[in-house]
């Protein structure tokens, strides 16, 4: 592999560990709300946090741009901090963690919705508070579903290409994961040059799935 080829694996590996962990937490607690509320809302709620799964990434990487760009809300504040997003590695990080968090969410929602609500009950009618039920009970007879949750949303970030594009472009070094690089190596030199960007790719992908169903298969048993 080139000098190019292992920095774009690299930082791929990196936005992946950092859009995981962005992701996981809010995908755990909105799991666990939306598993267990009876809110009239909840299917708003599930509707609007399932939204990138479905849309067009570029269209998502629109409004992303839209929300961090120099004439958004966020982006300068962000800038006037010395934290710029669009076409830097944060970028890469927050369109992959925005991409990922659909299904990580959905991972933690449906492993929060097969715990036995009566486990926790039991357990705060023995003198837990809701956190300690939550933590001790709750978290982990769902660890299976979230563990598979945490593998699906590394597997997503790594893959993410177009909210990417569009936020953060195509900056060697800076910006260009592996999926960019592959678009790279299409555009200057055509498919015969991304065989082992693709390759790559493919086994990223394949080994995080059979991951994912590995973990969860040991939850089951």
């Amino acid at each position: 592999m080139t000098p190019g080829e292992w920095q774009a694996l690299r930082l791929s590996a990196w936005v992946g560990v950092g859009a995981t962990v962005v992701v996981m937490p809010f995908a755990i607690l909105l799991g666990r709300w939306l598993a267990v509320t009876s809110s009239r809302w909840k299917t708003l709620v599930d509707t609007v946090l399932l939204l990138p799964l479905v849309l067009p990434p570029v269209v998502t990487g629109y409004g992303l741009l839209v929300f961090f760009g120099r004439r958004g809300p966020l982006g300068p504040a962000l800038d006037a901090l010395g934290v710029p997003v669009v076409f830097t590695w944060r970028a890469c990080v927050i369109a992959s963690a925005v991409m990922a968090f659909p299904l990580a969410y959905r991972a933690c929602r449906i492993a929060f919705e097969e715990v036995d609500a009566r486990l926790p009950a039991v357990a705060r009618t023995l003198g837990a508070s809701r956190a300690d039920s939550f933590f001790t009970v709750t978290l982990p007879l769902a660890r299976g579903g979230i563990l598979s949750a945490m593998v699906l949303a590394f597997a997503r970030s790594v893959g993410e290409f177009g909210a990417t594009i569009v936020l953060a472009g195509n900056i060697e070094g800076e910006t260009r994961t592996l999926p960019v690089a592959v678009f790279q190596e299409i555009q200057s030199r055509g498919a015969e040059g991304v065989w082992r960007l693709a390759l790559l790719c493919v086994l990223l992908a394949a080994g995080a799935l059979i991951a994912s169903e590995v973990l969860a298969r040991r939850a089951r048993a």
